[in-house]
């Protein structure tokens, strides 16, 4: 093997790029952005959004079942404050799955419900331990 093929394929933060089906685009980024996402580039039924250097992507289905009550998965945001973005959630009116603590994993967080069932976990690590 030459050191060129022990590289990453792509930029770490290209790897694993989330994208979630929405059944409508102009609610999703609306919700999105009032959490703090930016928008990096849209089209009719497809946008893409970022943090930081980690980017999220929504395609439009229309055809999109309703959610479930339970998000299947949740997407983890790490921000200075995590206090701060629970009382983001609560002013926007996001629907909270699990309420905010600290957890013996090392972390600070709670769970919030997007509108097509996707959990976004906000956390802050908790000082002096180590997250997983």
């Amino acid at each position: 093997m030459t050191s060129t093929e022990n590289a990453n394929h792509v930029p770490a933060n290209e790897q694993l790029a989330v994208e979630i089906y929405v059944r409508d685009l102009r609610l999703s980024l609306e919700f999105y952005q009032k959490l703090g996402f930016k928008l990096s580039r849209q089209e009719p039924a497809f946008a893409e959004l970022a943090w930081e250097d980690s980017r999220l992507m929504l395609e439009e289905f229309k055809q999109m079942p309703s959610p479930s009550l339970f998000p299947l998965a949740n997407i983890r945001v790490m921000v200075p404050n995590v206090d701060d973005y629970r009382t983001l959630a609560k002013q926007i009116g996001a629907r909270i799955f699990r309420e905010i603590g600290d957890r013996d994993y090392g972390l600070r967080d709670f769970t919030l419900v997007g509108p097509d069932g996707i959990g976004i976990r906000f956390a802050t690590e908790l000082s002096g331990q180590h997250h997983s």
